[in-house]
């Protein structure tokens, strides 16, 4: 597919355009597909503490010329990107959150949100066994603290390994039920037979082996709080019953006739978009407004790299308190590769991947060979780029711009256009300082 430009516009129109982006979704840039700034909002101007000159390439106004450029990188390759960088030109300490959002195919260009993040918002915080310096992060427990009083259903959202029951806990210790039981149960991990018995309970009789009653889930976090994990799970049939359940405050268990009155406080968590399960049939429209009274949003671990560390320190503390071996330190190439692997299983990967690398090592040090092939791999060292004749790692000795321009070329797999919108120059201009630098061989 054709990647079309962006149109010409005029100043007026720009200003006209630029206030009305401000009135709609704040401090943002509006990029061409060569990643110049064609529109800044006035509030970016307010974020930037400066106005982002129109023209300018946005990887050289957003990271200047620090060698590790993540952003820059996922625009020139053309991948949408979240980060936390350092305010451009402001004190040491302050830092901007961009995120990118691709625009029509190909994409013909960039909307860059930008917002502030006050210097101290990093410092690690813990809660409720929850660790973290991100923002959003800490924004999320304060949404927890506040609804954590309201006796209404809360539904979770996230990843697998995201720390969802962690969520359920801390609901539950700073309510009011708090001195009442506690339930947990995983609507995947049972066949529905097994799963409305352990759930609703059952009466003797209701089934073979069945031989006295035996109160479900539901009835035991009577005065408290019942977690029910991966509730997209839940059989139709099943999710009728809940609804009930909810709506009278009752339940009748496998094989019972008269209801049960229970007062239980319901926390589920589910990794699946639920209004998408209800579009395909899967989950009652009813149940999911029921559930999501209030919904609470966890971030994936990729979304929030300056907790990777943050959280691997805390359960090194943990391995080393009970281990035979004492990590003291991790090495720079293994730190690399930690933030910068996906962590698709969040954290509950990473505690996988550090109790591996626990076993596996020797020493003080935790070395990058310590960890998984499958992790350690997402840091190989650079290989030769193709058509620049040059080592794809650059030397202490090679003069600044040298260095730039190789660990850009490195970082493109040789790509000279993406190169270039790396380091905030024109193809032309790329080819022109390779040829006097002597680099393009």
């Amino acid at each position: 597919m054709t990647r079309r430009a962006l149109p010409r516009i005029g100043d007026l129109d720009r200003a006209l355009y630029a206030a009305a982006l401000d009135e709609l979704v704040g401090a943002a840039l509006v990029l061409d597909a060569q990643l110049r700034i064609r529109i800044a909002t006035p509030a970016a101007t307010v974020v930037l503490g400066f106005a982002a000159p129109i023209g300018a390439s946005a990887s050289t106004i957003l990271c200047g010329d620090r060698p590790k450029r993540p952003f820059a990188e996922a625009l020139a390759a053309g991948i949408a990107f979240h980060a936390v960088i350092p305010r451009p030109g402001a004190v040491a300490g302050e830092q901007v959150r961009v995120r990118s959002v691709p625009v029509g195919d190909g994409p013909v260009g960039w909307i860059v949100y930008l917002s502030s993040i006050a210097i101290g918002d990093h410092e690690p915080v813990e809660f409720h066994g929850m660790w973290t310096r991100d923002p959003r992060m800490k924004e999320t427990f304060r949404i927890i603290e506040r609804v954590a009083a309201e006796d209404m259903t809360v539904l979770v959202r996230g990843e697998t390994g995201t720390g969802k029951e962690l969520v359920a806990h801390a609901l539950h210790a700073l309510s009011p039920r708090r001195a009442g039981p506690f339930r947990a149960l995983n609507c995947a991990a049972l066949p529905a037979n097994l799963l409305e018995s352990e759930l609703f309970g059952h009466v003797r009789g209701a089934f073979t082996g069945a031989v006295k009653d035996t109160p479900g889930h539901v009835e035991l976090a009577h005065g408290g709080t019942l977690f029910l994990d991966e509730v997209a799970e839940l059989p139709l049939e099943l999710q009728a019953k809940l609804l009930r359940v909810i709506e009278t405050h009752t339940v009748i268990p496998v094989g019972g006739r008269e209801p049960i009155p229970v007062d239980v406080r319901i926390v589920s968590a589910t990794h699946r978009a639920l209004r998408a399960e209800v579009e395909a049939g899967r989950f009652r429209a009813d149940l999911m407004f029921r559930l999501r009274v209030i919904p609470v949003r966890l971030p994936p671990l990729r979304e929030r790299p300056v907790d990777v560390l943050l959280i691997g320190s805390k359960i090194i503390d943990e391995l080393n308190a009970r281990g035979r071996r004492h990590i003291t330190r991790i090495a720079a190439a293994a730190e690399t590769t930690l933030e910068r692997y996906e962590w698709p299983g969040n954290v509950r990967e990473l505690r996988n991947v550090l109790a591996y690398a626990f076993a596996i090592g020797e020493g003080p040090v935790l070395e990058l060979t310590d960890l998984p092939p499958e992790v350690a791999t997402t840091n190989l060292p650079e290989v030769v780029v193709a058509g620049s004749g040059e080592a794809g790692g650059t030397s202490a000795a090679d003069p600044p711009e040298v260095r730039r321009i190789r660990d850009a070329l490195a970082r493109t797999g040789g790509n000279r256009d993406r190169a270039a919108k790396l380091l905030g120059l024109s193809r032309v201009t790329l080819w022109r300082r390779l040829r006097d630098l002597g680099l393009d061989t």
